[in-house]
């Protein structure tokens, strides 16, 4: 099951936010030899997503995988707008995909 993480995002303004992924005891997972990616939507059943961009750290065995939006990726959100996010890990030797952090975007509007 994927740990709960709600975020807020500025509307036209960079975004980036550190989430770290942990097992069922609270460490944290290492990440090497793991990809990862992520999305944000209006709706669970939405049929337009919004790829984030996600890094493992530079050291992975931290579990931290670094988010961000750009200016103009943030200013094209809906202000107001409460969006759902997934991020992934794939574990490069045999490409299983695990989801391990959700949660819901909250958009505070620009003026």
């Amino acid at each position: 099951m994927a740990a709960v993480a709600n975020l807020r995002i500025d509307q036209g303004a960079t975004f980036s936010s550190d989430v770290t992924v942990t097992n069922t005891d609270g460490e944290a997972v290492d990440l090497t030899d793991y990809t990862t990616y992520a999305y944000l939507a209006k709706s669970y059943n939405a049929s337009t997503k919004v790829a984030f961009t996600a890094n493992i750290s530079s050291t992975p065995s931290t579990g931290v995988i670094e988010l961000s939006l750009t200016e103009n990726q943030t200013a094209a959100l809906d202000e107001h707008i409460r969006y759902v996010y997934d991020v992934y890990i794939v574990q490069l030797a045999d490409s299983s995909v695990t989801r391990v952090i959700e949660g819901i975007i909250t958009v505070n509007p620009r003026v």
